[in-house]
């Protein structure tokens, strides 16, 4: 995770178009800034940002599912459930699922585990659009890139 860049999955570790899933992977770092003030003495992991790294890996699985034509934007949190603390130094699995997609909105579950134990989960929903400008998609592409982005997978599904 790089906190201080909002980047908050480290790896997309499974992409399956058919089945409409997405599993991803994070490690929370030992150390940022956000930790000296939440809180002193006891650093944990917002819950605002375990629910932004549930919408990024989400995010992620509505890009693939429009082959990357389209871009989600946040546009409701439902039902969010935040079970566990998550400290410094904890290695994060995400996934999620794709409900549905179409009419401009997309729909998905998502979760996170920590030591395969829950720690939080939400139905997240999307505003898609098209990609606001060539240069905004090309950036997209580039983070897609470093998180090991299974670009085969579009062809797959």
């Amino acid at each position: 995770m790089r906190l201080e860049y909002f980047q908050l999955i480290d790896r997309i570790v499974d992409l399956r178009l058919a089945d409409r899933t997405i599993r991803t992977e994070a490690k929370v770092p030992l150390e940022s800034t956000i930790f000296e003030g939440h809180f002193p003495g006891r650093p944990l992991m917002p819950g605002v940002l375990l629910i932004e790294s549930m919408a990024q890996t989400a995010g992620w699985l509505v890009i693939a599912a429009t082959r990357f034509t389209r871009m989600p934007f946040l546009a409701a949190i439902k039902e969010a459930k935040l079970r566990q603390f998550v400290e410094p130094g904890q290695a994060l699995t995400l996934t999620a699922e794709l409900i549905h997609e179409g009419s401009g909105y997309a729909v998905t579950k998502a979760k996170v585990l920590a030591d395969g134990k829950p720690v939080c989960d939400a139905e997240i929903t999307f505003r898609v659009m098209e990609f606001p400008n060539a240069e905004f998609r090309a950036t997209m592409e580039e983070w897609a890139a470093r998180l090991e982005f299974p670009m085969g997978a579009l062809a797959d599904g």
